[in-house]
């Protein structure tokens, strides 16, 4: 399979306007799924941006913080812990709550294994106002991890999450 150019990404990024409600533009990254060469292309660009944190473990926020997060801890040779929606984990949980764009959610983490004193790359597919990103850091800060850092798929920059992550580095390798 020939080689994808990061720049040849944008281009399998699908827009989905009034998704999940009226008013919102839903950047749908199912067609990169589907190109096997542009889905390593992008999980390989990712998992060099989490490299540069130095960090000890991935969080993986559901649910497509799942389909890169986890291939990134494979490459970085990292554990995977997983942040979830409210109820999905069997065990003793950390729990949550946040705004997003769109109404309201709750994330959990288990507290075992645990991430205390350890360097947390979190990963996600979207950077957009912020407050799941700002959720899954208070979440580790809770649990005694330290963010080393974001890493995202797409950022939408005129949303501005960014501002809410408390000066931590982010990369996203794209920005719409």
């Amino acid at each position: 399979m020939p080689d994808v150019d990061l720049s040849q990404l944008e281009a399998l990024i699908r827009i989905v306007p009034d998704f999940p409600q009226p008013g919102i533009l839903f950047r749908d990254i199912t067609p990169l799924l589907f190109h096997p060469a542009a889905r390593d292309a992008a999980i390989e660009a990712m998992a060099a941006a989490a490299r540069r944190l130095d960090a000890e473990v991935v969080a993986g926020v559901e649910s497509r913080g799942f389909i890169f997060g986890l291939p990134i801890a494979e490459r970085l040779g990292l554990p995977f812990v997983p942040v979830r929606k409210s109820g999905k984990l069997p065990h003793d949980v950390a729990t949550m709550h946040y705004d997003l764009e769109y109404g309201t959610a709750t994330l959990e983490m288990h507290r075992s294994p645990s991430v205390a004193g350890r360097r947390v790359a979190v990963v996600d597919d979207l950077l957009a106002t912020g407050g799941t990103a700002e959720a899954t850091a208070r979440l580790v800060d809770a649990l005694g991890g330290t963010v080393a850092g974001f890493v995202f798929l797409i950022e939408l920059a005129g949303l501005d999450g960014r501002a809410r992550l408390g000066g931590r580095a982010a990369s996203a390798i794209l920005r719409y």
